[in-house]
């Protein structure tokens, strides 16, 4: 039987209630705490766009070819989707804390490996490493969250963390082609290492535990099937992930084609790659602060529609222009804007409406969230990229094909919560 639609969300505590740690924590406040999330989940984006302007010397260095390069970005991207499957039960199991932490150590392991990597071969298994254990901060950090709040304080403060996270794809690239620049492609991943390392210091110091042993879930197989049944068979949650997935692939499209889409089609450096990442971070930053404003104040699903209006908007828009004209700026970079600014507005509100279908498992759901939108990224990365970066037209037309069927799906799921209130 699927959960009901969530239109009474659970009343949870908005302040968090103090549990015993094997270390003393420091409690944040509501800013702090969201900071923190913030920087756990930057070790995503860092890891995917730091590296793009490098593909060139990492090809040259290990004798590699392109499509070889490629994959290593398609390699994380898998390991990623896979993993972040397991980051939300181990955090229902062992609780929260216990999870960020590991998981910043095998990062670690995997940073260190690709920076000493000489072969291309080593290079996809440190990059699976490191993909197993990025998503633990965004996973758990959305669990975290839903946590200690309910209703509009969880909606400002997950906005707030994609605020703050939102710097980090505008920022990786650019200091990632200053890096390739001035030093080597290795310097990028000891840069990384380094910050893994202060992240898991601050962690220890502040991160406390929101789960508490009494609330914690079994650790068992067949627990885990049936949780993992109940919310995959649930057509509620397919639709309503689905809508932050295809979101997601949309953006990440141009993301993952920037090797090709910035030196072939805009003919930019290396240290050139803010022309796509800062208009692309900037809306996602003013869409994640007008979502943090609007949340509470409207119905979720009038702030939905508002999303849709830029994101449809912004693919009609780069349809049409390379359609009739030649790629430049900043006509091919100016609709990414418009775009992730609907996206992020959208992205809150859809997210906590998933969450909220399986209450008492929120860390199995925000894996499995997590886990649909990276899959995501990897088909996009290693199938449907290759098949479009060939022409910048091809790549609006996908994008406009995502945001299309992103808007079916929420007009699907509201039909269906309508079919089912009658009943």
């Amino acid at each position: 039987m699927l959960p009901p639609e969530p239109s009474n969300l659970p009343k949870d505590p908005v302040t968090p209630v103090p549990l015993p740690t094997p270390h003393k924590v420091t409690m944040l406040s509501a800013g702090g705490l969201a900071s923190l999330l913030a920087a756990l989940s930057m070790l995503g984006p860092f890891s995917v766009d730091a590296y793009l302007p490098a593909f060139p010397r990492i090809q040259a260095t290990l004798h590699a070819t392109p499509i070889e390069v490629q994959q290593t970005l398609t390699a994380y991207m898998l390991a990623f989707a896979v993993m972040s499957l397991w980051h939300g039960a181990l955090a229902d199991a062992f609780g929260r804390r216990n999870v960020v932490l590991v998981g910043l150590i095998v990062f670690a392991v995997g940073t260190l490996g690709c920076a000493a990597s000489h072969s291309v071969h080593y290079l996809w298994i440190f990059r699976i490493l490191q993909g197993v254990s990025a998503g633990a901060g965004v996973v758990v950090g959305r669990a975290i969250i839903r946590d200690l709040y309910s209703d509009a304080p969880a909606a400002r403060l997950l906005s707030m963390v994609t605020m703050i996270f939102s710097i980090a794809p505008a920022v990786a690239p650019v200091l990632g082609g200053w890096i390739v620049t001035l030093l080597d492609w290795r310097a990028i991943f000891l840069a990384l290492l380094l910050f893994s390392c202060a992240l898991w210091w601050v962690c220890w110091q502040h991160l406390p535990e929101t789960m508490p042993v009494e609330k914690r879930q079994p650790f068992n197989p067949r627990f885990l099937a049936q949780s993992y049944w109940a919310i995959f068979s649930s057509f509620l949650f397919q639709m309503k992930s689905g809508i932050v997935a295809l979101n997601f692939g949309g953006m990440f499209l141009f993301i993952a084609a920037s090797p090709v889409l910035l030196p072939v089609h805009l003919h930019l450096g290396p240290s050139q790659f803010a022309w796509l990442f800062i208009p692309a971070v900037a809306g996602i930053f003013l869409g994640a602060l007008a979502a943090n404003r609007l949340a509470g104040k409207m119905h979720y699903a009038r702030q939905i529609g508002i999303g849709y209006c830029f994101m449809l908007g912004a693919v009609t828009f780069s349809v049409a222009y390379h359609a009739f004209l030649p790629p430049a700026l900043p006509w091919t970079v100016l609709p990414m804007f418009f775009y992730n600014f609907g996206s992020s507005v959208i992205n809150p509100s859809a997210t906590l409406l998933a969450l909220d279908l399986f209450p008492h498992i929120r860390g199995t759901v925000a894996s499995c969230q997590s886990f649909t939108t990276t899959l995501m990224g990897a088909i996009v990365a290693g199938m449907v990229v290759p098949a479009l970066d060939h022409s910048v037209l091809a790549m609006a037309l996908g994008q406009a094909a995502f945001a299309l069927a992103s808007l079916t799906l929420w007009s699907m799921s509201r039909r269906y919560s309508r079919l089912k209130a009658l009943h």
